[in-house]
């Protein structure tokens, strides 16, 4: 990753572009807290003006820290781990974790492929990925091939193998076994 190192010519700037974006933002609410005309709405005590200039940064920091949760999940929903985060945001994985619980979604475990042997038939289960759901394909006795039927939505390889286990009971060759 490149260097990301801000420059003090940036930082300057970006922090002239932030006090003159916070400025209609802090006379919006230095006007409902004073009462005061605009053009006289700055002529008070220098504690009140300067409060209401806190009251502002506030909530360009709770705007921040919501546009920063928003860019963690966005960058975890493209794959970025809780490491890159991290260092991004230039804490530790763990710090990244806690300061962005919900931005890394863990992929399920994938449970190895299952087979099943009745009725003179096998069929082998597998977990379909991303979706996690369960499929089977399989040969009866009777020599047919089959599948999971595709609208068929198995949570549980136990599930998939009970579906399997119909195929191959309804095509095992033999009626009478």
């Amino acid at each position: 990753m490149a260097s990301t190192e801000v420059t003090h010519t940036e930082l300057t700037a970006l922090e002239k572009a932030l006090c003159e974006a916070l400025d209609p933002l802090a006379t919006a609410l230095r006007a409902r807290s004073s009462g005061l005309p605009e053009d006289r709405m700055w002529a008070a005590d220098p504690v009140e003006v300067s409060l209401s200039v806190l009251e502002s940064w506030k909530v360009v920091d709770s705007a921040v820290a919501r546009l920063t949760a928003q860019a963690a999940r966005t960058a975890g929903s493209y794959g970025a781990s809780y490491e890159q985060l991290g260092a991004a945001w230039g804490i530790t994985r763990q710090g990244a974790r806690k300061k962005w619980p919900d931005a890394v979604s863990r992929p399920a475990a994938v449970e190895e492929p299952a087979r099943v042997e009745l009725f003179g038939g096998t069929a082998e289960l597998f977990q379909e990925q991303p979706s996690g759901r369960w499929l089977w394909t399989g040969r009866a006795a009777d020599g047919t091939s089959g599948t999971a039927d595709e609208a068929l939505h198995c949570g549980t390889k136990e599930e998939a193998a009970a579906y399997a286990g119909a195929f191959l009971k309804d095509h095992r060759g033999d009626p009478a076994g």
